[in-house]
């Protein structure tokens, strides 16, 4: 077997909602054998993953799997639970698969995940653990599925960022991880936040420095009368040592620029306690802070945008005795507790036995081999960090007015946003000006665990409070339209643009051409893919996207988004069948329908109510839907608005909107140039799409019109697309048709312009079946008076010539005569040929692979022409 392609589809897809891996195997020739003819394999298999037997498969019952296996299936069935087994192990849980055929011994094996780059090695590894058992050889599963797992906990977001992707998600934002911390971007474009943990895009750079440096916290919060330690910063043990004879005993040593409690010692009462831990401290910094003492216990009191929200006392790590465990096995008993985890991955840490443990220890005159007697309290740690496997109880109520005041005017003082107040004193309920105590310490990029998941008290919904500081109003607007479809997908989007940027927004655009910002094209290229979306919804200049969507980017990458307020399908006509595994027109219906499925459940489908596919697509929205159409009396669009839904058409030459009873004027289709006054049927559809979508966005009607006035067919608004260019005594229309059902729309409108003679310069993309490119050149052939086929310059495959020869049978089954067609395969050529023998009154349209280079080829020809005549050129 071998693996052809392996990739992590992290958006909606056509096989879930939720991510998964796409992995495409060839079996070759295990293809028709299935797993009961080989002896053994069963029961080998299930040695490995014993947790198989439970997996439900078609029979929706636990064992279902176990019984197919028993019958007899196929190796991608099997390859497919045995990647989601392998992932559970590993710590994903994960239940959803599917492996289909794709032609030959070719196979999709898919499956969900949680973390991606386990879970591609996981699909890598259930094909290496069948390929061992079917030649009989050892694999060391257990290990290999130990390092995943610690890898998964390694790249997996912890309890504190994923309480806060829960609560933003809940809010509708979307949220996107980038690279594998903690970093994540909320929202799209101009109206997104970041954080990073509890760092947002609002914290202050200066105030992040100096909460990191202790000493700097220090100066400025004595200098505003916060009370806090005496102390000094020293830079060898010896100055250590006078500093801590010149403050009194007992004193604390920490790292200057330390943070999580590393190299912190307390209660150090002694020069040989000193230099241990200044030695310790000098692991982490150069530039050490000794301090006096303050006694008390340790109090953590989160702030957020200036407001105390709450509080909770650390416990430093410790053990209880039983009288019947040494400290080490009392600490393995409470490592075992499922909320303890390595890193930061659980509510709480594990107990690490380590120097510090062990000097700690030391000086309460202990080693781990002892047995404290049943009840008494051993602390392993002198700091209440979680990260060192301490534990913490809520206090929040407890915290006086003045301590509250004075945890508040301490971040005010630093300048931070979201901070960790660090507070010594005997009772948190008491002014700390009255009981002695002090602020230690101040933290950019709290640890929320605590709060979140305390030991004792209530757990305080801290995410909750981090999203109402980013996002006080709620959900922001973001504006967000995905366009699909067979044809006309570039106008309509194109259109959608110009409307929403007449309402004021800075609208981010992708189509076939190009990523647009404004008026900018940042990148050239068919930009009609999620990568190409994920650059527009990420530019912090977008107010609003419009983005078209193909039928490749979609079964190879799945939506960039989360879910889009409008969804557009302009028709499903025969194109690409043949392709990645889709066969009819229903297949394609159903790839495209993702588009619909993924808008918000109160945003709007915007369905092509002419096009019989595209109305099939209606069952699959969850969201209220607008149909368009060219005839008010379509049948679909009268019923769907006796039932009080909502449509767009066309009556004696003008477009109306209508919602139950109520029918409001948009304007003449002769007043959109694009139309060339109505004559462009296809454009006249793509407009109402168009202005569909920017109702359904409660965009005004006068500025939906005023946009459509504007939009018209030159190369400035509307490149590539049924351009029209004056030349010497004949026309030229150059557009994009690349299948039947495009060409035919352009032949249709040309043939309306009336002109003497109408000519075409057609091709048709390589990898279309063959009957699709005959189909084409039938089209073709039928609609002009004379035909000049070429080729791409990209042969998908193809052999040259080949694709020409299809095109040319088609032509001639129309009943073009051979005379008329000319076979010119380079592009450059065949335009240069059709200017060459341009009669007077021609219309010559131009259906360009390369858009620039067709242009080119245009100017060229145009000099030619005009130098050799010297004016106007008229045969």
């Amino acid at each position: 077997m071998d693996i052809v392609d392996i990739r992590a589809i992290e958006g909606p897809n056509i096989y879930s909602p939720k991510p998964v891996i796409k992995m495409i195997l060839d079996v070759k020739d295990m293809e028709d054998i299935p797993t009961r003819d080989f002896s053994g394999f069963n029961d080998t298999l299930l040695n490995y993953l014993p947790g198989l037997a439970q997996h439900h498969c078609c029979f929706e019952t636990r064992g279902g799997f176990l019984l197919r296996l028993k019958e007899g299936t196929y190796f991608p069935h099997v390859i497919e639970h045995v990647a989601i087994e392998l992932l559970n192990l590993t710590g994903q849980d994960v239940k959803f698969g599917k492996a289909r055929k794709i032609e030959g011994s070719l196979y999709n094996i898919i499956f969900g995940y949680k973390v991606k780059y386990p879970a591609l090695k996981v699909a890598e590894l259930s094909v290496k653990l069948i390929e061992a058992i079917l030649r009989s050889q050892k694999i060391d599963l257990d290990a290999i599925v130990r390092e995943l797992a610690r890898e998964t906990v390694d790249r997996s977001l912890g309890p504190s960022t994923a309480a806060i992707v829960q609560e933003v998600r809940s809010r509708g934002i979307p949220v996107t991880r980038v690279g594998e911390g903690s970093m994540l971007i909320l929202g799209y474009g101009a109206r997104q936040k970041r954080i990073e943990a509890t760092i947002s895009q609002d914290t202050s750079c200066l105030a992040v420095d100096i909460a990191c440096d202790k000493t700097l916290t220090k100066e400025l919060l004595s200098m505003a009368g916060i009370p806090v330690p005496t102390g000094e910063v020293v830079y060898n043990e010896e100055d250590a040592l006078k500093a801590a004879e010149k403050l009194g005993y007992p004193v604390v040593i920490k790292p200057c620029d330390g943070n999580q409690g590393k190299g912190v010692s307390l209660n150090l009462k002694a020069p040989q306690m000193v230099s241990e831990a200044f030695n310790l401290a000098a692991e982490y910094s150069s530039k050490i802070i000794v301090e006096r003492q303050v006694m008390g216990r340790h109090y953590r009191i989160l702030v957020l945008g200036g407001r105390f929200v709450c509080a909770s006392e650390r416990i430093p790590a410790h053990v209880v005795g039983d009288g019947i465990h040494s400290i080490k096995e009392l600490v393995d008993i409470i490592n075992s507790d499922p909320l303890r985890g390595e890193k930061h991955e659980k509510p709480l840490t594990k107990i690490k036995i380590d120097p510090v443990v062990h000097m700690v220890l030391a000086r309460q005159g202990l080693t781990l081999e002892v047995v404290p007697e049943k009840g008494k309290q051993i602390f392993l740690r002198e700091n209440g960090n979680l990260s060192t496997g301490g534990t913490a109880v809520d206090v929040t109520d407890r915290v006086c007015l003045e301590n509250r005041d004075l945890a508040e005017r301490v971040a005010s003082i630093v300048g931070l946003d979201i901070a960790g107040i660090d507070i010594t004193t005997e009772d948190i309920a008491i002014p700390v000006e009255n009981s002695g105590g002090a602020v230690i310490e101040v933290n950019a990029a709290p640890g929320i665990r605590m709060h979140l998941f305390p030991s004792e008290g209530k757990p305080r919904p801290v995410a909750k409070a981090i999203a109402d500081l980013l996002f006080p109003k709620g959900a922001p607007s973001f504006p967000l339209v995905a366009v699909t479809g067979t044809n006309g997908k570039t106008t309509t989007v194109r259109m959608i643009r110009q409307i929403m940027s007449a309402w004021g927004l800075n609208v981010g655009m992708t189509c076939t051409d190009g990523v647009y910002i404004g008026q900018q094209c940042i990148k050239k290229g068919d930009c009609s893919g999620p990568e190409s979306a994920r650059t527009v919804l990420y530019d912090t200049r977008v107010e609003a996207a419009v983005l078209e969507v193909a039928r490749g980017g979609l079964i190879r990458g799945g939506l960039a988004y989360e879910e889009a307020d409008v969804g557009v399908i302009t028709n499903i006509t025969g194109d690409h069948l043949g392709l990645d595994g889709v066969e009819t027109l229903e297949d394609l219906a159903f790839v495209k329908s993702l588009v619909i499925e993924q808008v918000k459940p109160e945003g709007f489908a915007v369905l092509n109510a002419d096009d019989k596919m595209a109305v099939e697509v209606k069952n699959r929205a969850k969201c209220g839907v607008i149909f368009f159409s060219a005839e008010e009396d379509n049948l679909v669009l009268r019923k769907h608005l006796s039932q009080g839904g909502r449509g767009v058409y066309v009556r004696d030459g003008t477009i109306f909107f209508k919602k139950g009873n109520e029918e409001n004027f948009l304007m003449k289709v002769k007043d959109i140039p694009a139309t060339l006054k109505g004559r462009a049927r296809h454009n006249v559809q793509n407009a109402l799409a168009a202005a569909a979508a920017a109702w359904a966005l409660n965009v005004p009607l006068k500025v939906i019109a005023r946009a459509l006035r504007e939009f018209d067919c030159s190369e400035n608004i509307n490149p590539g697309r049924m351009n029209i260019m004056e030349m010497p005594g004949f026309t030229v229309m150059l557009d994009y048709g690349h299948n039947p059902a495009g060409v035919e729309a352009v032949i249709n409108t040309a043939k309306l312009l009336k002109p003497a003679r109408l000519v075409g310069v057609i091709a048709s993309p390589g990898d279309r079946r063959d009957q699709d490119i005959i189909a084409l050149g039938h089209v073709a052939g039928k609609g002009f008076n004379r035909l000049i086929i070429k080729e791409d310059e990209n042969l998908r495959g193809r052999k040259p010539g080949e694709v020409a020869s299809l095109l040319l049978e088609g032509a001639l089954s129309a009943g073009l005569k051979r005379d008329k067609i000319d076979v010119v395969l380079k592009e450059e050529e065949a335009i240069a040929r059709s200017f060459e023998n341009a009669l007077e009154g021609d219309l010559i349209v131009i259906f360009y692979e390369h858009y620039e280079k067709a242009l080119e080829a245009i100017t060229k020809s145009q000099d030619k022409i005009i130098k050799t005549t010297g004016a106007m050129r008229i045969i």
